[in-house]
């Protein structure tokens, strides 16, 4: 399977974005989709969409969009939240889930840089696909595309664009 991951779209959604995540078969986004429900319904709409809700979303956003999202996929589980963190520097709600959830594969997002590092401590892959969209003080924005089959992960390609 194929999965697109991105985060921080604050409202935007552009064309070349929608492109890169042509390929996969399920979207993952970690927050501030911004505008409303107008990005979720649209990425909705063309993928299988797993989201949860950022700092920036509004109430009708958080009213099927949780805060915390405990998922599996291909064989690995999957934690995301929006502001999480990163080995060493969690936030500590998000610390907390992850010690009760073990998760192969922690999402966030929030800080709009693209980070995708291993957690040797707590045994997982850690990844924050940036921003993808125009707002915030990031100058380029960014996502994420991957293979991940039977438990593994290949295939890793970075979106980059210019706000």
């Amino acid at each position: 399977m194929i999965v697109g991951v991105l985060s921080d779209t604050h409202g935007s959604l552009d064309k070349d974005i929608l492109d890169f995540l042509a390929p996969a078969e399920q979207v993952w986004h970690a927050g501030d989709f911004g505008g409303g429900t107008e990005v979720y319904s649209q990425l909705a709409t063309l993928k299988t969409l797993i989201g949860v809700y950022g700092n920036a979303d509004d109430y009708a956003l958080r009213d099927f969009c949780p805060r915390f999202r405990y998922f599996e996929c291909e064989g690995k589980t999957v934690l995301m939240t929006h502001i999480g963190g990163y080995p060493g520097h969690y936030n500590p709600e998000a610390l907390e889930k992850i010690r009760v959830y073990k998760p192969d594969i922690f999402v966030c997002g929030h800080s709009h840089i693209l980070r995708v590092m291993n957690d040797a401590a707590n045994n997982m892959l850690v990844i924050n696909p940036g921003a993808a969209g125009h707002q915030g003080f990031n100058l380029v924005r960014t996502a994420l595309r991957f293979r991940l089959e039977q438990g593994e992960i290949s295939d890793m390609e970075v979106y980059e664009a210019k706000k």
